[in-house]
């Protein structure tokens, strides 16, 4: 799969999550076999008005490569300042995602994310603009629409397509459904048969023969998984051998916990232990959920201030595992 001048090894891709897709999670992700890896979410104004804290969100490791960076916002003159002034001085970063899909209340209230489908005309302005200066592919993340009676997720592909974006990602669900409900595979079908650039199918794909079903539904160009991949990194080298036609092979309990304890240390090591303890929190609930008394090694989890302490609690959980 291409997209613009960047050629992917496969074309599963991670998708941005705030708080989620970081640097270590990046890195997992890439080696379990992701053709593409997206950065959280970036603030162009933050960008712009040269934040420290959200300069740090766009650390890159070349073991990553090749990555999008995402960028949201709704102001042409800062997005394309940003990309001509920041992002294309990058060589580090091989593609700019533009979000317009982010349903959360305080990037809504502001203008940003979903809320700009409900104006095409100023994603118009955008994508025009921030295209104009980019030196790197412009890609774009949506919602198939606002709401139920404003779905024109369509509309808003054709515009990127004719403002010479090279390739949309589609969340099969609108903004007011957050994350409930079952995401329309069948509109991103329709954008994927009626435009010429690189369609990326999202929505729905937590067990491997979710990600070939959208495919084979869809007929996609690629696919991009979000909480499918949170403590599930396999999940990408899964779907790759089913397409293959080979045995879909299940990581076993000590792979689970051991790539849990390699994800602390990298979290430790890149952000320093307190913060990366307390983010590893959340990310070893979703590495052991499903497993037997996973709830009692939450719990446990959550009380620890320490790396050592939290990699005693799985070491001795993996011993557990084994009996």
């Amino acid at each position: 799969m291409k997209i613009g001048n960047i050629e992917l090894k496969s074309n599963i891709i991670l998708a941005p999550m705030a708080g989620v897709t970081d640097l270590a999670y990046r890195i997992i992700c890439k080696e379990m076999g992701a053709g593409l890896v997206v950065t959280e979410m970036v603030s162009a104004k933050g960008l712009y008005y040269e934040d420290k804290g959200t300069k740090r969100l766009t650390k890159i490791d070349q073991k990553e490569r090749p990555v999008a960076l995402q960028i949201f916002g709704s102001d042409p003159y800062v997005m394309s300042n940003v990309v001509k002034n920041n992002l294309n001085q990058r060589e580090d970063i091989d593609i700019i995602d533009v979000n317009m899909g982010c349903p959360a209340p305080k990037i809504v209230k502001n203008g940003d994310g979903s809320s700009l489908l409900r104006d095409p005309k100023l994603v118009r302005n955008i994508l025009r603009e921030m295209v104009k200066v980019s030196n790197k592919p412009i890609t774009l993340k949506i919602r198939i629409g606002w709401d139920q009676d404003s779905i024109n997720g369509l509309e808003i592909g054709k515009i990127a397509e004719e403002e010479g974006v090279s390739g949309i990602t589609v969340h099969g669900r609108t903004r007011d459904m957050f994350y409930s409900g079952k995401a329309d595979w069948d509109i991103i079908r329709k954008i994927k048969n009626t435009l010429s650039i690189p369609v990326i199918g999202n929505g729905d794909v937590f067990q491997p023969e979710d990600g070939v079903a959208l495919f084979k539904h869809t007929n996609c160009d690629g696919i991009a998984i979000g909480r499918g991949a949170m403590g599930n990194p396999w999940i990408f080298s899964r779907i790759e051998n089913l397409m293959k036609g080979e045995k879909d092979i299940l990581p076993t309990y000590q792979e689970i916990i051991n790539m849990a304890i390699r994800h602390l240390h990298m979290a430790c090591k890149i952000k320093g232990e307190n913060v990366g303890v307390k983010e590893m929190r959340k990310h070893i609930a979703w590495y052991i959920k499903g497993l037997p008394k996973s709830n009692e090694i939450k719990n446990k989890i959550n009380t620890v201030e320490n790396a050592i302490n939290m990699e005693d609690i799985l070491l001795n959980y993996s011993k557990e595992l084994t009996i």
